[in-house]
């Protein structure tokens, strides 16, 4: 992605519209980007003993999901969502497989391989796209079209899904907005996804909790959206004689 658009997204995030803020989630992927087919736990370092069996999730997305611009890896939302099931008793391991820049469409180049790679079917599979086709403003149609695909896939495979809503921001018009923001919640009803509407909904009027792309959170504000949808993720995981 170039200077300009970046610049072009601050400003917007900066004015009227917080919500681009969170919709705009595709910077440039940092050198240290994780690779999208390692299936190792994303915080071993933190990790907390528990007892019961392994819950594999896999956590698919772009730049909120990669860590982009935090100095400690263990600060991305995939490495904390598994501290935090962990501290709960939860004896999970997530593989992040977040790729800064990534759209609907990379999403669905890469999604097949990255379940390739995988050890074992995972019990669980976030799947968190769409903020970058708003950046480039990639038609709804389009994005449906990759995460109806992406989506068939995943059933296919027998995979229980964890969607991540997004918004579109006002400034894109109601006609837009009205189908983008519908993508989701169609698409969690066709598939018999789970769905969190809008998972960013408890930070992103808060300044303070974004880096100062006004676009990525801070390690803060990944820990706030942890608290804030922990308890969502935990619903939709399996019970202990039903995982793996």
């Amino acid at each position: 992605m170039n200077i300009g658009i970046l610049q072009k997204a601050a400003r917007i995030a900066l004015g009227l519209s917080a919500a681009f803020a969170l919709s705009a989630c595709g910077a440039e992927a940092p050198a240290d980007a994780p690779n999208p087919a390692s299936n190792e736990s994303v915080s071993e370092e933190l990790a907390i003993p528990v007892m019961g069996e392994q819950v594999d999730i896999v956590a698919f997305g772009d730049s909120l999901f990669a860590g982009y611009g935090l100095e400690n890896p263990g600060d991305s939302y995939p490495a904390k969502l598994e501290r935090a099931l962990r501290t709960r008793g939860t004896n999970a391991a997530i593989t992040n497989a977040g790729v800064s820049g990534d759209t609907s469409a990379a999403g669905l180049s890469r999604i097949a391989f990255v379940l390739d790679q995988l050890e074992e079917k995972p019990d669980l599979f976030i799947l968190e796209l769409g903020g970058n086709d708003l950046l480039r403003n990639i038609s709804p149609a389009e994005t449906r079209s990759n995460f109806t695909q992406m989506l068939t896939i995943l059933q296919e495979r027998d995979i229980p899904v964890l969607l991540m809503g997004m918004r579109a921001p006002p400034n894109y018009g109601p006609e837009y907005q009205a189908e983008f923001d519908a993508i989701y919640a169609d698409l969690a009803q066709e598939f018999d996804a789970d769905l969190i509407p809008f998972w960013m909904e408890d930070i992103y009027e808060d300044a303070s909790l974004f880096q100062n792309d006004r676009i990525h959170p801070t390690a803060e504000g990944i820990e706030a959206l942890v608290a804030s949808t922990v308890d969502a993720v935990a619903a939709v995981l399996p019970e202990p004689s039903d995982a793996g």
